[in-house]
């Protein structure tokens, strides 16, 4: 737009200025008119994202086994008591000394 203004302004001029000398110009040819510009396509839409899938549930877990009870032990056997002991036996007796001689005076 401006740069259209520009040039009427221009020719305007000049045209004045060959009008005050008293020597008319030639008549220069018409402009072709310039073409707009074209409109930008709009942009498409991105498609919408897949939805993930669910998670599988988890299974629960066993009930643990109960632990076997133990057994009672048996109660020990009563000892038996000791046997005596046996009696010592008696010394026996000494010997008599043998009778000495008659000495020689």
């Amino acid at each position: 737009m401006k740069k259209s203004i520009f040039f009427v302004v221009l020719f305007s001029f000049l045209t004045v200025g060959c009008d005050m000398r008293g020597r008319d110009g030639a008549t220069g040819a018409t402009g072709a008119t310039g073409n707009s510009g074209g409109t930008g396509a709009s942009g498409s839409t991105g498609a919408d994202g897949a939805s993930g899938t669910s998670g599988a549930q988890g299974v629960s877990g066993t009930d643990g086994a109960n632990g076997a009870t133990g057994k009672t032990g048996t109660t020990g056997a009563t000892g038996t008591t000791g046997a005596a002991g046996a009696t010592g036996a008696a010394g026996a007796e000494g010997a008599t000394g043998a009778k000495g001689q008659p000495g020689n005076r």
